[in-house]
C-alpha cells in the first residue's frame, strides 16, 4: 500500500544555507526527528508532503528524497512562529488528496487544532507524535510555562481525542496520557551511518580533557545556567563545552560571568553547529550533560548512546526511560548545582566506571535506530488507515497546486 502522508511540524531540519542563524533556532531534537523519519519513510516508498515553518529555510517548495515535498510557510521571525499556521492551512487546502495526516506536537499551540481540522476536512485519520506533552510534561514554573501547561494542555487534550493514534516517545509519557487514546511508544531514533566510527571533532582538538559536553538549544527548558553553576563548584579541572544557542543565552551569559576567571577560561562555546557535526563532538566528549527541567526524551541522549558517551541528566520526564541510572549514566534532580557538580565529579574520577558505561551505552543504542523505528511508524499509519471508515472528501480537499 503506497500511502500519501501530510506531515505537519512547526520545525524541520534546516536547509544547508540556513544553518548557523541562531536567531531562528533551527537545530534541535524535533527538527532532526521529523527529517530523519521523513527520509526513512521516503526510502520505503511513501509519498509525503511536509508543511513546516520557514524558520529553517526560505519560504517555498523543495524536494527531499525520491518522492517527498517540503513546503515552508510563514515569516522568518522567531517571535511570530505561531503565525506559520495560517500559511500552513492555506497550503493544506491547496494540497491534493491525502490518506493520513501526521502532526508533530512541540510547544506550538496552533498545530494540533490545525491538524485535526485538516484531517477532518480530508476525511482521513490523524496521527500525533508528542514531542512535548503540554499537559503532562511542561511544569508550572513561571508565567510562561504555567500558561503553556494550562492553555496548551487543554488544547492538546481536545485535539488528541480526535486522533486515530498517538505516538509517545517514551513509556513514561504513554502512561501519563491515560485516557481513551490509542497509544504507541516509538522513541526518536538515530541515523546510525552518521555516528558509526565518527572521529573526534577537530573543533575540540585544542580543548583540554576531560570534556563535559552540552549540545542543544539555550532555552528555559534546558536550564543550562544550572550546569554552568555546577561547573563552577566542581573539584575536577575539566573543560565545559557548550554547543548551541537560543533565547536563554542572556541567562547563560549571566551564569558564566559569575564564575571566577580561572574557571570561566575552561568554558568553550561553539554556538549552533550543523547536525552532521554532532557525531564528532560526541566522540570527543568524556561525558554528556543534559540539565533539562522538563524533557519528553532528549534526542541527544540516544545520540550519546550511539557514541558511547556516558550521560549525566535530569531525572525528569522520559529521560529515565533512555538513561539507565548507574548503567549508561547518572540521573540527578534538576536545578540543584551541588548535586550536579557531585555527579559529574564522581563520574570523571572513575574511569573504570565510565569504560563500563561506554560498553553499556552502545548496547542500549540498538533500541534507537531509525531503520527499525520507521517501520514501526509505518505500521501505525497502516493500522490507522485500515481502521478508518470511508469518508467522502470535500472537493476543495482534492485540488492540487503543488
Amino acid at each position: 500500500m503506497s500511502l500519501r502522508v501530510l506531515r505537519l511540524c512547526s520545525v524541520f531540519e534546516p536547509d544547508d544555507a540556513d544553518v548557523g542563524r541562531p536567531e531562528y533556532d533551527p537545530i534541535g531534537g524535533m527538527q532532526t526527528h521529523t527529517a530523519a523519519l521523513t527520509r526513512a519513510l521516503d526510502a520505503r516508498g511513501l509519498h509525503q508532503t511536509v508543511i513546516t515553518a520557514r524558520l529553517g529555510g526560505p519560504a517555498g517548495v523543495h524536494r527531499v528524497g525520491r518522492q517527498t515535498t517540503v513546503v515552508r510557510v510563514g515569516l522568518p521571525i522567531a517571535r511570530l512562529r505561531q503565525g506559520w499556521a495560517l500559511g500552513a492551512a492555506r497550503a493544506a487546502l491547496r494540497h491534493g488528496s491525502v490518506d493520513l495526516v501526521h502532526a508533530h506536537q512541540g510547544e506550538d499551540l496552533a498545530l494540533l487544532p490545525l491538524a485535526a481540522g485538516i484531517a477532518r476536512r480530508a476525511g482521513c485519520p490523524l496521527v500525533v507524535t508528542l514531542h512535548c506533552s503540554l499537559r503532562h510534561s511542561v511544569p508550572r514554573l513561571g508565567r510562561r510555562l504555567t500558561a503553556l501547561n494550562l492553555l496548551g494542555g487543554a488544547v492538546e487534550e481536545s485535539a488528541l481525542r480526535s486522533a486515530s493514534a498517538v505516538i509517545a516517545l517514551t513509556r513514561t509519557t504513554a502512561a501519563r496520557l491515560g485516557g481513551p487514546y490509542r497509544t504507541a511508544v516509538i522513541p526518536s531514533g538515530v541515523e546510525c551511518s552518521l555516528f558509526r566510527d565518527a572521529a573526534p571533532s577537530p573543533l575540540l582538538a585544542s580543548v583540554p580533557r576531560p570534556i563535559v559536553l552540552y549540545v542543544g538549544r539555550l532555552a528555559q527548558q534546558k536550564d543550562v545556567p544550572t550546569l554552568v553553576r555546577a561547573f563552577g563548584r566542581m573539584r575536577s579541572e575539566a573543560s565545559l563545552v557548550l554547543v548551541g544557542d537560543g533565547p536563554d543565552r542572556p541567562a547563560v551569559d549571566t551564569a558564566l560571568d559569575a564564575l571566577p576567571a580561572e574557571i570561566r577560561a575552561r568554558v568553550h562555546r561553539f554556538g549552533f553547529q550543523p547536525h552532521a557535526a554532532i557525531p564528532g563532538l560526541l566522540a570527543a566528549a568524556d561525558l554528556v550533560a543534559l540539565p533539562s527541567v522538563y524533557e519528553e526524551m532528549g534526542s541527544v541522549l540516544a545520540e550519546a548512546l550511539h557514541s558511547g558517551a556516558p550521560v549525566v541528566a535530569s531525572r525528569v520526564g522520559g529521560i529515565p526511560d533512555v538513561v539507565r541510572d548507574g548503567e549508561t549514566g547518572i540521573l540527578v534532580p534538576p536545578g540543584q548545582p551541588d548535586r550536579w557538580a557531585g555527579a559529574i565529579d564522581g563520574l570523571l574520577a572513575a574511569p573504570a566506571i565510565r569504560a563500563r558505561m561506554q560498553v553499556a551505552c552502545r548496547r542500549a543504542a540498538q533500541e534507537y535506530q531509525w531503520d527499525e523505528l520507521a517501520g514501526r511508524v509505518l505500521d501505525v499509519y497502516r493500522e490507522a488507515v485500515a481502521a478508518r471508515p470511508t469518508v467522502a472528501r470535500s472537493p476543495s480537499a482534492t485540488r492540487s497546486v503543488l
